[in-house]
């Protein structure tokens, strides 16, 4: 636990520097022709999204090895990845409506990646009410919800490439010029950096809580 809590600290630390920088170069980052300011929120939306789907993979693969092997460190970490989701997940629900409004004129559209997304977001909160309130058993139907919503992601990307959408299609980051290129993955650096910060700093927590848990049951036997 010691590695982990050295490598969350080191993370953190790089990550509050990117981000200390961060705004240096989206502001030096070329303004987009059609969108103006407001596409500047794209550095903190995109990134976000990243780490989302991230979390969304860590969360369901350590489901599926718990499943299969019944690790108690792989429940630990799709706990917390699935957390952190919902986190990332509502950094992305809010940026989103606020660069649509602008953009969109509405703040809000029923469109494929939008709904989809929604949709991933809510299978991740479920998980996070099944693990607490779910009792005897939960970790395992959890670790299958996890595994759920970890086979969404694909339809979350490739949504805006299939369906007819308001959304971008996933060729706008390739095509990113000069300036816009290092200034986004840059930002998605930093965002992946505080995401294994704060996984490895939450897996951390999570095992001490199991311990206590333990600690109480076997205090309460004697």
């Amino acid at each position: 636990m010691g590695s982990m809590g050295s490598i969350g600290s080191i993370g953190l630390v790089l990550a509050a520097v990117m981000f200390a920088a961060a705004p240096w170069m989206i502001m030096r980052a070329p303004m987009e022709s059609t969108m103006g300011l407001i596409q500047k929120i794209f550095y903190f939306h995109v990134p976000a999204a990243f780490a989302m789907f991230v979390s969304a993979f860590v969360s369901g693969i350590a489901g599926a090895l718990y499943l299969y092997r019944r690790s108690q460190r792989a429940e630990h970490v799709t706990a917390a990845a699935a957390e952190l989701v919902v986190v990332f997940g509502g950094i992305v629900l809010l940026t989103g409506p606020i660069w649509a409004r602008k953009a969109w004129g509405v703040w809000w559209q029923w469109d494929a990646r939008l709904t989809i997304t929604l949709v991933m977001w809510l299978i991740f909160v479920a998980y996070q009410l099944l693990r607490k309130y779910g009792g005897p058993g939960s970790e395992t139907l959890s670790a299958a919800v996890a595994l759920f919503g970890m086979a969404n992601v694909p339809f979350v990307y490739w949504s805006v490439n299939i369906w007819r959408t308001v959304h971008p299609t996933t060729n706008v980051v390739p095509s990113l010029g000069p300036g816009m290129r290092e200034a986004f993955w840059w930002c998605v650096a930093a965002y992946l950096l505080l995401y294994a910060a704060l996984l490895a700093a939450r897996v951390r927590l999570e095992a001490q809580r199991v311990s206590l848990d333990e600690l109480h049951f076997e205090m309460g036997a004697e």
